[in-house]
């Protein structure tokens, strides 16, 4: 298989490697890095416990190439405590026990981050809506969005 020099910067680290032309993002992130924090799920980009940031936009990581990402900013589950409103989503998933099992946890708090950085209000259906495409079979869903609304109102405090 053809392999391609990349680079990408992961969590604030700069990072060169030569990846082969056809392996997909996550795999790269999991396998060559050895972050393990982004879990792969269905690997058709229906389950979200892939997603990850790309730029800033939350995509999954099983659909994209690693070849795709040379020259992005990428942030992972293991990077997330740098972003404030990532190090608040953590804290809320504890407080809230909106993690279990936590399969679908970087997945979830990868789309939450997009929510909240995109103006997101604490509208209970507008986070479902935004969250539907990240699948979770322990918490029942109310628990995380009890978790996101309440750091959209934390950061609305004056």
């Amino acid at each position: 298989m053809k392999n391609k020099e990349i680079e990408v910067c992961i969590n604030g680290e700069t990072i060169q490697a030569s990846v082969p032309v056809r392996m997909n993002l996550v795999d790269f992130i999991r396998e060559k890095l050895g972050l393990t924090g982004s879990h792969v799920g269905c690997e058709q980009g229906v389950c979200g416990a892939c997603t990850i940031s790309i730029d800033g936009v939350a995509v999954r990581g099983c659909l994209m190439l690693a070849v795709q990402a040379d020259g992005s900013s990428i942030t992972t589950i293991e990077g997330v405590s740098e972003n404030p409103v990532g190090s608040a989503l953590q804290r809320a998933f504890v407080e809230h026990n909106a993690l279990q099992c936590g399969f679908c946890t970087p997945g979830m708090i990868a789309s939450s981050i997009e929510y909240i950085e995109q103006g997101g209000l604490s509208d209970r259906a507008a986070i479902r809506e935004h969250l539907s495409g990240n699948y979770c079979r322990c918490t029942g869903y109310q628990s995380i969005i009890d978790a996101v609304a309440s750091v959209v109102d934390q950061r609305a405090e004056p």
